[in-house]
């Protein structure tokens, strides 16, 4: 069950929570001065100065503040503030030509199987393909090749979407929200991306027989206050009143749970009954054996799903709805992510098999030991793996890279690495971040550049040679650019002289440690949740 699947990731990440600070050193994309303001300011590429973080715990006490302290009280804005990140951490708001000049939109979604997930250290999800999509026309119409406009995504609990989209902590809410009233008051909504859907009941063997929805009259119903479906009992205890019927009684269940959590708690007796998006209760009940569909008990019918964004973003809203043209329900492209993640998706495999995320969490306990060893965040070169082979120890390049790290036998064999056997993982990973450490020692050690910096010029190194990045400081330095800073300066030449690869190496890298510290921070939350319900 989905259980199964966050508790195996439960136990790993609580040892690792403990060793993990969550001030982080890395930043995304972008430049020095990002205000939090301005609506067309630039993207920051340099970490915050100490003071406009102040309040943030640092190192043993932030890793105190995680552990001691329940998680469901880490809000969006606590954890984007512990990341560090200016792309994150600061709130902007602004419309899609300040995204352009930042050269980063963030999505705020939910985590869960089918819309936004990590299958092994891999984002997936109708959401993540979607806007990748997304990610490629707007680059394509910018007519970007190397300096790209990046898609970020933020998972969030389900009561932060909005709030998050004002408050400028994202720039799109994608989560499957219902259009409503209510919502529409303080948001704007796309076009609809979905065909209407109608919210269903779905009953559990513990539930009692009924044989319509009056029959709920005066009974408990479990549902997140965030989500349409409290507005639809809303109303129908309106109608209650109205008729002199006992209103439905519900009861709040924690943000973090996801429709999925509440069905299988149906399925398992623990709740009577649960309402939910119809389509979401038939791929479900194919998957839990006592769940019934009550497609006769309807709480809302015609309801159609959007994006969400903030109010007056024309340019935003106008691009959006010209890609849902091509992308959404009914579509080509829209059917082809449809049938992968709902309708041919195996969920199944994916709720109840662990096997491949506890390989994942096997294998970045390999790389904590030696990112502690080597003085990196041990996600950082996890990201790093996988940005190289995927973390798969079987890859070989055409070139006779090796493994995880994608190490020539010759380089790790070399007295500076020390390792000539890299054929097993373990080894592979010690050989892959020594040289990574070595590479910054040697190239990169001066003391005009900072500790961020450092690991961004080793990383770009790593991938095309120490010398060449070397040659490409100076070369940055002729044209004016800062020779010790990596985004929007060395790599402005790194594009030009080498292309594409190099830069979205590097980027790669840091979007993928993004992932893993916020998957991590939100399957912790979703199990704490499950374990309080």
């Amino acid at each position: 069950m989905i259980s199964i699947f966050i508790q195996s990731a439960f136990r790993y990440t609580v040892s690792m929570i403990k060793k993990m600070s969550f001030l982080v050193l890395f930043i995304i994309l972008v430049a020095c001065n990002d205000s939090a303001t301005s609506e067309t300011a630039t993207t920051a590429i340099s970490p915050e100065p100490a003071s406009a973080v102040e309040e943030a715990p640092e190192g043993d006490a932030a890793i105190s503040d995680i552990t001691e302290k329940s998680l469901s009280r880490l809000s969006l804005e606590q954890i984007q503030q512990q990341l560090d990140i200016p792309a994150l951490s600061r709130p902007w708001t602004g419309d899609l030509d300040g995204m352009e000049e930042r050269r980063v939109i963030r999505i705020l979604t939910v985590y869960g199987l089918g819309r936004y997930f990590v299958d092994s250290g891999r984002e997936k999800g109708i959401t993540y393909e979607l806007f990748k999509m997304f990610e490629d026309e707007i680059n394509k119409r910018l007519k970007k090749q190397h300096i790209r406009i990046h898609i970020i995504f933020i998972p969030v609990a389900r009561d932060e979407l909005v709030p998050g989209l004002l408050a400028g902590r994202g720039d799109i809410a994608a989560a499957g929200l219902t259009i409503t009233p209510e919502r529409d008051e303080l948001i704007d909504f796309t076009d609809p991306a979905s065909r209407p859907l109608s919210e269903v009941l779905v009953t559990g063997q513990a539930a009692p027989a009924i044989s319509s929805i009056d029959d709920l009259a005066g009974r408990e119903m479990y549902v997140r206050a965030s989500s349409s479906y409290r507005s639809s009992l809303d109303e129908l205890n309106q109608k209650f009143r109205e008729e002199g019927k006992k209103e439905v009684k519900i009861l709040d269940v924690s943000e973090f749970l996801e429709d999925e959590d509440i069905l299988e708690m149906v399925n398992s007796g623990a709740l009577e009954w649960a309402v939910v998006d119809d389509y979401k209760a038939r791929i479900w009940a194919g998957v839990f054996k006592n769940l019934t569909v009550r497609d006769d008990i309807v709480f809302r019918s015609g309801g159609q799903l959007a994006f969400a964004i903030r109010e007056d973003s024309p340019q935003l809203m106008a691009t959006l709805n010209n890609f849902l043209k091509s992308h959404r329900q009914g579509t080509l492209k829209g059917n082809i992510l449809i049938n992968r993640y709902i309708k041919d998706f195996d969920w199944t495999q994916n709720a109840m098999g662990a096997e491949d995320y506890e390989r994942f969490m096997e294998v970045v306990g390999i790389f904590e030991k030696y990112g502690d060893q080597y003085g990196f965040d041990y996600l950082i070169v996890t990201a790093q793996g996988y940005q190289e082979s995927q973390l798969k120890q079987s890859a070989r390049s055409r070139s006779g890279a090796v493994g995880i790290m994608q190490l020539l036998p010759s380089t790790a064999a070399d007295p500076n690495v020390g390792i000539p056997n890299i054929s097993g993982i373990e080894d592979n990973i010690h050989a892959g971040v020594r040289y990574l450490d070595f590479i910054r020692n040697r190239y990169f050690n001066d003391p005009e550049m900072d500790d961020l910096n450092k690991t961004l010029f080793a990383l770009a190194a790593y991938n095309a040679g120490p010398a060449r990045i070397a040659r490409l400081r100076n070369k940055a330095e002729q044209q004016g650019y800062d020779p010790n800073k990596w985004f929007n300066n060395v790599e402005m030449i790194a594009a030009k002289e080498i292309g594409r690869e190099t830069v979205q190496y590097v980027t790669n890298i840091l979007k993928y440690y993004v992932v893993y510290r916020l998957s991590l921070i939100r399957v912790l939350q979703r199990q704490e949740a499950r374990e309080q319900s």
